[in-house]
């Protein structure tokens, strides 16, 4: 049994205005990797190029050892998405997707879903277009889940929410991990989501990966420094990922805190937060 979930090696996509690559990502059995960046950053070309949806320009991409396009039914049967857009017609209920479903996956499981449609409060003959966005977005999940997918893959799928459902959402997500095997890519821009739940971060910016740490890793070892504008040359450049200016003092990211604590102790060094790392990866001069 291939160990690598997903297992991507060169892989490059061009547009006239964007281009995505070269990527390498592994991606373990059994975790939940946070796959962030701002808009427009590459995360859903991503995404969709590991789905097949578009056509890569070069790279390879396997998912559980096997190349997409060559088993592609086969593959689709161990997948579970959720994209961004809307994928249901509207005048559709979940009864409908039930009948649909049942036909396209060998493995679909009318109880499980019915189970996740009681869970979730939704009614099976109510018309998609009159249920609100999070419903919407738990029907889609319980579509995802209901023909027990060993790999999740999730663009934006708490985006809209609010923090009630949003947090409701994440406890399904965790609870499909539970077994070892399954694995999630979880695609968000609200990064605090990812905080306690992501194994893994990869970071995307303009078509690049520029990190991908452990979770544990990345808050252990990055913080921000906090200084005036005399001080900062104080700060060796060795020292300096990256900094920014603000209306009243600098941000600067360390990447050593432990080290930067004993030889900046006259300076407030605090923990990171995503979405500072983002803002400060992104926006910071070095």
């Amino acid at each position: 049994m291939d160990m690598m979930a997903i297992d991507i090696k060169d892989l490059k996509k061009k547009y006239s205005d964007f281009e995505l690559g070269s990527i390498d990502l592994e991606i373990p059995r059994g975790i939940i990797v946070g796959l962030i960046g701002e808009n427009g950053a590459g995360k859903t070309t991503l995404i969709k190029s590991i789905l097949n949806i578009i056509n890569k320009d070069t790279g390879t991409i396997k998912i559980f050892g096997k190349d997409y396009k060559e088993f592609e039914t086969e593959i689709k049967e161990d997948i579970g998405v959720v994209l961004d857009e809307e994928f249901f017609p509207e005048l559709l209920c979940a009864r409908d997707i039930n009948l649909v479903m049942k036909d396209i996956y060998k493995n679909w499981d009318r109880k499980l879903f019915y189970k996740y449609l009681t869970d979730f409060q939704i009614k099976d003959n109510q018309a998609i277009k009159t249920l609100s966005k999070g419903m919407k977005k738990k029907l889609e999940i319980a579509t995802a889940l209901a023909h027990h997918p060993k790999l999740l893959i999730l663009d934006e799928p708490t985006s809209g929410l609010d923090p009630v459902v949003r947090g409701e959402v994440l406890d399904i997500f965790m609870d499909f991990l539970k077994d070892e095997e399954n694995t999630v890519l979880l695609s968000t821009h609200i990064t605090s989501d990812l905080e306690h739940i992501a194994d893994r971060i990869v970071f995307i910016d303009k078509g690049c990966k520029v990190l991908d740490k452990d979770r544990e890793e990345l808050f252990d070892n990055y913080g921000i420094l906090r200084c005036d504008n005399e001080s900062l040359g104080k700060i060796n450049q060795e020292d300096i990922v990256s900094y920014k200016k603000n209306k009243y003092d600098v941000s600067v990211l360390v990447n050593d805190i432990k080290k930067c604590r004993k030889k900046y102790n006259d300076f407030v060094i605090d923990k990171i937060t995503l979405e500072e790392l983002m803002v400060l990866m992104i926006k910071g001069g070095k």
